[in-house]
């Protein structure tokens, strides 16, 4: 027998990324308000990212559950927050026995195994791969009481044990079938960044590299598919609606076709919406071989911020990365060289910034090469986003780094791309850490001109406790140089670790 219309609770972890503290920038969850979006509309969905709470995650969650009264609460969880994961089932189950649970996301798509436990701790359900017509099956069934063994891409316990359903194939997103986000699900305020309230919007999925770092090709094999350039503009105006003053696109990889790419910056124009300030991942051969003429358009369609993948600059990195043929500079029709640099000047040229991803401490780096790549950063990169290889589930670098013997660490909660958990054959995992944390900390402080002319009130209201949160670690002493940077090292990382502990 059915349960009719469900309240419904869907939550994001409270684990952030080093690169991207509160402070300066708390992003919503986009799939959330995408799943609350395309069920039926008659259930109540409340959405609610536990990243806008972090000091206080249990009593939120205590009001959540006591406000809503859910009879179902979804979990999205990246491989890094599945410790946090396991608490919020817990306590959620201890405020209301009762209840059922279903993950979804990265990792419980690739490493389902992770969340079962036929006693009763794990997950009632795991959605594999793309959520929206899965859950929206799911919530059908249970308010029907009706089997669940038709739901492809669902895995579900029953009467103990877990049953796991053929794979959904990905979902082509030019029908019409995926319908906009619910923003107005959201239950908890202040996406931000610098100040400026933020959202993501959603272009395309998919992505036919292949890249030996990436989950991409594990979660929905090599494609690409694409959103009407209309609906984009819908989901913006909405965003902005929504209190968006910034769009950071999420795509896999936006630019995977230029010709759209171009089009969606001409439609942005066009509409008006370049008022607003886009950010954006790029590969840099699509910035260095298109550069001329696609930059001024993206500068003019209002992007600001340009996360550059430029992986490594080292020839054998990229190789072993399987990063070469997007990060290869083209003349003529011939190869000419890695793309980074010359990607980075048609960024700057335009007046966007370059938000550098790089990719330190692979298996065959030496103390030298990891330098190579952080001076390089120094240098051209206005914010770093420099990460260490992550022993992700199902990647193909995983499988290599545990046939090599090179992971040195298994906790999954140090899996956020900044706390090194692989050596290479030449330095230990923690020296590899420790390079990039040294140099790191004074490239943030370079950009604080450029966000204070752009954002003066937030900077000069909040210069102090951003300064702070890059030192944390560092005392005057260490700052005057009567102290080995080391010892700052550690104690970052205690602090670093004790801030992870949520409830």
């Amino acid at each position: 027998m059915g349960i009719g219309a469900m309240n419904v609770l869907l939550l994001s972890m409270p684990d952030s990324f080093e690169h991207m503290p509160v402070l300066a920038i708390r992003m919503p969850n986009g799939a959330l308000t995408s799943l609350a979006g395309n069920v039926d509309p008659h259930h109540h969905v409340a959405v609610a990212d536990l990243i806008l709470v972090q000091d206080r995650v249990r009593k939120t969650l205590e009001d959540l559950v006591r406000e809503h009264r859910p009879d179902l609460v979804g979990l999205s969880v990246m491989t890094f927050q599945r410790k946090t994961a396991w608490k919020v089932m817990q306590f959620v189950r201890s405020l209301k026995p009762d209840i059922q649970i279903v993950v979804g996301g990265y990792d419980p798509s690739l490493a389902r195994e992770a969340y079962m436990a036929a006693h009763g701790t794990g997950a009632d359900f795991i959605v594999r791969g793309e959520g929206e017509a899965t859950f929206n099956e799911l919530l059908r069934a249970m308010e029907q009481g009706c089997g669940y063994d038709g739901i492809a891409g669902l895995t579900y316990r029953e009467e103990g044990e877990y049953h796991h359903n053929p794979s959904r194939p990905p979902q082509r997103l030019d029908d019409g079938t995926v319908r906009l986000p619910r923003r107005d699900a959201r239950v908890l305020k202040g996406y931000h960044h610098l100040g400026r309230g933020i959202d993501v919007v959603e272009t395309s999925r998919g992505c036919t590299y292949d890249c030996s770092f990436c989950s991409i090709i594990e979660m929905r094999g090599r494609n690409f598919f694409t959103f009407p350039i209309e609906r984009v503009l819908d989901d913006i105006r909405d965003a902005r609606d929504h209190g968006a003053q910034a769009i950071f696109i999420v795509d896999d990889n936006v630019m995977l076709n230029v010709k759209r790419f171009e089009e969606l910056c001409h439609a942005i124009i066009d509409a008006g919406l370049n008022t607003l300030d886009y950010h954006v991942q790029a590969m840099t051969s699509t910035i260095a071989n298109h550069g001329e003429k696609l930059a001024p358009l993206m500068r003019r369609a209002g992007f600001r911020y340009v996360f550059l993948g430029i992986e490594n600059i080292l020839d054998e990195d990229l190789t072993y990365l399987k990063a070469r043929a997007k990060n290869t500079r083209k003349e003529q029709g011939r190869k000419a060289g890695n793309a980074s640099l010359k990607a980075i000047e048609y960024v700057h040229q335009n007046k966007m910034y370059v938000v550098g991803g790089l990719i330190v401490g692979s298996p065959d780096d030496t103390r030298d090469s990891i330098e190579a790549n952080l001076e390089f950063a120094r240098r051209y990169v206005d914010w770093p986003y420099i990460q260490h290889p992550m022993p992700y589930p199902g990647t193909p670098m995983t499988f290599d780094l545990r046939e090599r013997g090179l992971i040195a660490d298994d906790e999954v909660e140090h899996y956020d791309g900044t706390t090194a958990v692989v050596h290479t054959k030449h330095v230990a995992a923690e020296e590899v850490e420790y390079l990039r944390w040294r140099a790191e900390r004074w490239m943030k402080f370079r950009h604080m001109p450029a966000a204070l002319l752009h954002d003066p009130l937030f900077i000069a209201r909040n210069a102090h406790r951003l300064a702070a949160h890059t030192l944390r670690g560092s005392t005057l002493r260490t700052l005057l140089g009567l102290e080995d940077d080391r010892k700052a090292f550690e104690r970052f990382r205690h602090i670093y670790r004790d801030e992870r502990k949520y409830l």
